[in-house]
């Protein structure tokens, strides 16, 4: 069902013809290139290819898979029109002057934003940002393999259970992976302390160890849709998706608490085309580029009506427990952008996890 509207919404082309400022000429833009780059498995393309009918220009479409790749492409010559960072790295990014402000006379949407995604502290004003998606990290399981009072009661401790072992996929994720083994823990997802550190990293070796997980990253929607293992580490919007494809699936957002996260637009400083970028951030907060992009991937919309439409009665994710993020738990937390010294340490220590 979720496809078949998708395709329609493509057919129909019904993606929104934005109203700009007065004195704005889209023809201005006719024959130009907008080099945007975002996650994988993160956008209707139909929404792209209507952005390029309706203003006549090309959008060059790269993807990209962690944070930290990403800031390390941002160190080169390259300039991106658009790029799709976390929470945490925008963090960065402000501070080490690598974004220009968003232009509000065309960005003049932002009272579309839901609640949970206004007023966030790495960005209060929205300054530099407009929110694309939000969500939580948990655990998609087989409920047919493992009991739903088993995992609750587990929580991120399922990571270590010998029962499941060759069953489980883990995120390849440094950041994902030391939250579940500090939450575990007891600790904060942000800890620079050197023994909780060192805890984490011995937690994590036990579940290496313990669980004989397979590393993956985007290939986990699929594998997971499809019933392949046990359980996996796995971002809400994939985990909605997983649902929604397989009934036997099922997720958990342990009490121990988890990451809460935001992806945002963003303009590089070095941005060759800012003003059609900022005309680009607008259109995708619109009500049907939103939707389009939310009903194909399974993250949470950013967009307050999108939202309560897609959860709500009769919408495509009612029922569905991973679409809607856990709001105001107090042990869930957004991550801050760490400390230069410990930036390399976790990628450093969960290599070494991998490499035994």
């Amino acid at each position: 069902m979720k496809k078949l509207l998708v395709l329609l919404l493509a057919l129909a082309m019904v993606l929104p013809t934005i109203s700009l400022a007065e004195g704005f000429d889209p023809a201005e833009f006719a024959g130009s290139t907008l080099n945007v780059y975002n996650w994988g498995e993160y956008v209707d393309m139909s929404v792209i290819r209507a952005f390029e009918k309706e203003y006549n220009v090309r959008v060059n479409y790269k993807t990209y898979e962690s944070n930290e790749y990403l800031w390390l492409q941002l160190q080169s010559e390259d300039a991106w029109d658009v790029i799709v960072p976390s929470d945490y790295m925008i963090e960065r990014l402000i501070a080490a002057g690598k974004l220009q402000p968003l232009d509000k006379s065309i960005v003049d949407n932002l009272d579309n934003l839901a609640e949970g995604v206004q007023n966030l502290p790495y960005d209060p004003d929205n300054t530099y940002s407009v929110p694309y998606f939000w969500q939580t990290v948990g655990i998609v399981y087989d409920t047919t393999k493992i009991d739903p009072e088993d995992m609750e009661a587990q929580g991120w401790n399922a990571f270590q259970n010998a029962d499941y072992a060759g069953h489980a996929y883990m995120y390849d994720s440094s950041r994902d992976a030391f939250m579940i083994a500090e939450k575990s823990l007891g600790y904060s997802a942000n800890t620079t302390d050197e023994e909780e550190i060192m805890a984490a990293y011995e937690w994590l070796r036990t579940m290496h160890q313990n669980l004989k997980p397979s590393y993956v990253t985007d290939e986990v929607i699929d594998s997971m849709a499809e019933g392949l293992k046990w359980m996996a580490l796995v971002y809400s919007g994939d985990a909605a998706y997983i649902l929604s494809e397989n009934e036997d699936m099922a997720y958990c957002t342990p009490e121990q608490g988890t990451n809460l996260a935001v992806d945002a637009m963003v303009i590089p400083a070095n941005a060759k085309n800012p003003k059609l970028a900022n005309v680009f951030i607008k259109y995708m907060l619109e009500y049907d580029a939103s939707e389009a992009n939310s009903l194909e991937v399974g993250y949470t919309s950013a967009n307050a009506e999108v939202l309560e439409a897609l959860s709500g009665p009769g919408g495509d994710y009612e029922g569905n427990d991973a679409y809607l993020p856990r709001a105001g738990y107090e042990k869930d937390e957004m991550y801050v952008d760490l400390p230069a010294e410990w930036q390399s340490r976790q990628p450093d220590l969960w290599a070494k996890v991998m490499a035994e």
